[in-house]
């Protein structure tokens, strides 16, 4: 994770995806609270460095690209399919199937 994010985008970046809360963090491996705070954050989100960048990781495997700048969001992949680890099912990511 280089960009800086928000907990807001991926409070985005999950709903794009059409995940919960409870989903996402089961996948992440962290507890649903953790991820709760996280995405309360309208700034830097909270939390320890290592489990914001797996949630990034996580959300950027299933196509998710965090934009930055002037307007910052939250937009999937034009073509998901370019990319190899943007065909991992949002289903089957896991800490095992990273990079």
């Amino acid at each position: 994770m280089t960009k800086e994010i928000s907990g807001h985008q991926i409070a985005a970046a999950r709903a794009l995806l059409g995940l919960s809360q409870r989903e996402l963090a089961r996948k992440v491996k962290i507890s649903t609270p953790t991820l709760i705070r996280m995405e309360a954050s309208f700034g830097e989100p909270v939390g320890l460095f290592n489990n914001i960048a797996a949630v990034c990781a996580v959300l950027e495997l299933a196509g998710i690209e965090f934009t930055n700048g002037d307007e910052p969001g939250v937009r999937l992949r034009k073509t998901p399919g370019s990319d190899p680890a943007a065909s991992i099912l949002v289903e089957k990511l896991t800490s095992e199937n990273d990079e």
